[in-house]
């Protein structure tokens, strides 16, 4: 049976604990509501861009038939995959980077003929430590994403693919609808062969969808190619910058229902271990009063 004083010892240090997690809980609530407000933000533009592209796209297509007006949207057999994972640089944030690799493990289990893409520092040592080929890594961007990150991400991946080592490219993201609902998915990123694919169906906005559909008719000047050649690229930047604000707010809300599940079980067991203390103490002063009532009892 364990001291009182060691009892004392192990209640004092899962109170700190306790304090640390709370603080972490605190500052990732803080960031979250940030995180959430600047992937909320983005959504709009990130619509109008697809519903833009969508629309020019039929228009050459009408015109153009069999005929490759953008290297980005050139189909041809796929010899190599690439897969973007956004995951995360930190833990201590559940179960969020394994329910990732859930995610995206199945896909690439064919090593010769996949290549991979990673933000962040968990994915890329998880993959790493299995051999797999690791073209590109980004670290330290994945809490705090930036439309410069959004950019050279999509420059190498569009060199990539014009270049044809990469015949498709996709991204695997964790998804935020809330705090405590987030969900890993994966989107087509190239070829681009529907605008409105590269959007997860629980994600897509009502009303931008029903615009895609209604085939809205627009004037594009000086031409729908040159228009085409300019959209592209800014989708793709576009695409990547959205999805790095879903999975910044995604890993924000992890990390604190985490935290906030650890601080609660930090309480129980300060309880459970304050209540032990009380029957180790309890316990230690009846065997003193019965030594001492047996002692005077020996005297007579």
């Amino acid at each position: 049976m364990p001291s009182t004083k060691e009892i004392r010892r192990r209640i004092k240090s899962v109170k700190n604990i306790q304090q640390i997690t709370k603080a972490m809980k605190m500052v990732a609530a803080a960031r979250l509501r940030r995180a959430q407000e600047r992937a909320m933000s983005s959504q709009p533009y990130t619509s109008k861009v697809q519903e833009a592209l969508s629309s020019v796209a039929r228009s050459i297509a009408e015109e153009v038939r069999d005929e490759v007006v953008h290297p980005l949207l050139e189909v041809r057999e796929v010899n190599k995959k690439c897969y973007l994972i956004l995951g995360a640089d930190k833990g201590l944030a559940g179960a969020y980077t394994s329910n990732l690799l859930k995610e995206v493990t199945p896909q690439v289990s064919g090593k010769d003929d996949v290549a991979l893409v990673t933000v962040g520092r968990k994915v890329r040592d998880f993959y790493r430590r299995r051999n797999y080929e690791i073209d590109s890594s980004y670290l330290g961007i994945s809490e705090k994403p930036s439309f410069k990150d959004a950019s050279t991400i999509a420059s190498f991946l569009a060199e990539k693919y014009i270049q044809a080592e990469y015949d498709e490219i996709y991204i695997v993201y964790t998804h935020f609808y809330s705090p405590a609902h987030v969900k890993p998915v994966t989107i087509k990123l190239l070829p681009i062969a529907d605008a409105g694919s590269l959007v997860p169906n629980e994600a897509k906005n009502d009303e931008a969808v029903t615009a895609v559909e209604a085939n809205m008719e627009y004037i594009f000047e000086p031409n729908p190619k040159e228009v085409l050649s300019f959209l592209v690229p800014k989708y793709i930047e576009t695409v990547i910058y959205s999805s790095l604000l879903q999975a910044a707010a995604s890993e924000l809300g992890s990390r604190m229902a985490a935290m906030s599940l650890a601080t609660d079980n930090a309480q129980e067991l300060i309880s459970e271990l304050t209540l032990y203390y009380n029957k180790v103490r309890q316990a230690s002063i009846t065997t003193e009063i019965t030594e001492i009532v047996s002692g005077a009892e020996a005297l007579k």
